[in-house]
């Protein structure tokens, strides 16, 4: 009989948990009623005898646990999520209140045309971008080349390593030679050349690739040669060394590149509409919060840095990670979903995958392999695999991985600076030890919790250290001399 009892028990708790995750009150009411005849008799107090019919309607309970108990199998907590986003929405409108209180409108659109230009008969920046082309049609004329045999692979490897080399060195020293290029318009270009240093590493590796191919192809059996078969409409090497298969792949929202790309059948008004909506309003909030929310809790912080008051220079940290984190959000939703698909649509580019569930990161790796998906498919085929290729440890090939990653990180930030203070570089390379930390002693929530914790904290950190350093050079500097 307790045996009896303890699995009518089991069974009422397991009925009442599938209930309480659907709500209670109101409706529920009728649904617990019936419910409870639906449960049979109760079991006595002792569980021995079922209970009659006089004591079943004087009872009011049975066995269940609560609802925030694990064990209650409870999961809607959809209605504490919404009080998270009005607690958000409320702290968040305090703080706008606050500033404009305090500062007054602080948006000047015409001041972020300065940003980009210092000298209005002087535009070094968008004659960086016109000048790429040349670096463009020089790594095409090597693969033309090499194709025919008019060079030998050993001669085509040098002519692309110089290539390359001058794509990273000559912006770099553009940004530090020539006075009229601003920081702003310095980053821009030095982006835009990273992305083209990218590029064309990648085609000439799919390229060396498909002369390997070839060379095999001719060197098997004629019954093996027989069995490839090619589909209709597809490009063969070296059919594809064309200039408009080149600016295809140069425009192309990814930095990998192949000799048929999946291409969507035609281009959505409506889908594209919307993109390009979403690209002009996130534009006008990026400017406005930087301007109205981060440029003056960065100026305040400075005095805290100067006089060294470390609890002052904490409290400005953690004052300045909030808008910090919000801009950072709010950009990569603006390129690599806005942007990138606006471009992708526009080429009718098919492969839309630009990122994953970075948020749902339970480890530092995985939020490193999910948050940039076009960085990370190039690192892993023409970084990670051909280092393991090589006989590389799995530990050597991440590591230089993240050296890669730091270097061009630094190389971002301290050339439009003018100023080298490896803070990037560093806080890249400390990615390696966090990650094993996190693996190993932080799982589930915790770590995605170390991992959210990294990215509102630590990006804060590198720009007050920018900021700070960038401030002294420039204007105590300046004002010491005068």
């Amino acid at each position: 009989m307790s045996e009896r009892g303890g699995a009518g028990g089991s069974r009422r708790r397991r009925t009442g948990s599938r209930s309480s995750g659907q709500g209670g009150g109101g409706p529920g009411a009728a649904e617990e009623e019936a419910r409870d005849a639906a449960a049979g008799p109760d079991v006595g107090a002792g569980g021995d005898s079922p209970a009659s019919a006089p004591d079943k309607d004087l009872r009011c309970h049975r066995l269940q646990d609560s609802l925030f108990s694990s064990d209650s199998g409870f999961s809607n907590y959809r209605g504490i999520l919404n009080w998270c986003v009005v607690m958000l929405v409320l702290s968040n409108a305090r703080l706008f209140l606050e500033n404009l209180i305090k500062y007054g409108i602080l948006v000047d659109p015409i001041q972020v045309v300065s940003l980009f230009l210092k000298d209005p008969y002087s535009w070094p920046a968008p004659c960086l971008l016109i000048v790429a082309n040349v670096f463009t049609v020089a790594a095409f004329q090597v693969e033309k080349h090499l194709a025919v045999g008019a060079l030998t692979e050993q001669a085509g490897l040098l002519l692309h390593v110089a290539n390359l080399a001058i794509i990273l060195c000559f912006p770099a020293a553009v940004a530090l030679l020539v006075e009229s290029i601003t920081p702003v318009g310095s980053l821009l270009a030095l982006m835009m050349y990273t992305i083209l240093f990218l590029k064309l590493f990648s085609y000439r590796d799919v390229n060396l690739w498909c002369r390997q191919h070839r060379a095999r192809a001719k060197a098997a059996p004629a019954g093996r040669k027989s069995s490839g078969a090619t589909t209709l409409h597809t490009v063969n090497y070296p059919d594809n060394l064309t200039y408009r298969d080149l600016y295809y792949f140069i425009f192309a929202p990814t930095l990998c590149y192949e000799l048929n790309f999946p291409r969507s059948p035609r281009i959505r008004k409506r889908f594209l509409l919307r993109r390009l909506l979403e690209m002009l309003f996130f534009t006008q909030l990026l400017v406005g919060l930087i301007q109205q929310w981060m440029v003056p809790t960065i100026q305040n912080s400075m005095k805290p840095f100067k006089d060294m008051d470390y609890s002052r220079i904490i409290e400005r940290l953690l004052k300045l990670a909030v808008p910090n984190h919000f801009i950072w959000l709010i950009f990569f939703y603006w390129l690599f979903h806005s942007c990138l698909n606006t471009v992708g649509e526009l080429m009718q580019f098919g492969d839309r995958e630009f990122y994953r569930d970075w948020w749902n990161a339970e480890s530092v790796t995985y939020f490193w392999q999910n948050w940039n998906i076009p960085v990370h498919k190039w690192c892993l085929r023409h970084f990670y695999k051909p280092l393991l290729r090589r006989g590389s440890s799995k530990w050597m090939a991440r590591t230089g991985v993240f050296l890669a990653s730091a270097f061009f990180h630094e190389y971002l930030v301290s050339i439009p600076l003018r100023m080298f203070r490896l803070w990037a570089f560093t806080a890249m390379m400390a990615q390696v030890p966090l990650a094993w930390f996190v693996g190993r002693f932080l799982q589930g929530n915790y770590g995605n919790a170390a991992v959210w914790l990294t990215l509102i904290i630590g990006q804060p950190v590198a720009v007050l250290m920018y900021v700070h350093d960038y401030y002294v050079l420039n204007y105590e500097a300046s004002a010491a001399g005068s």
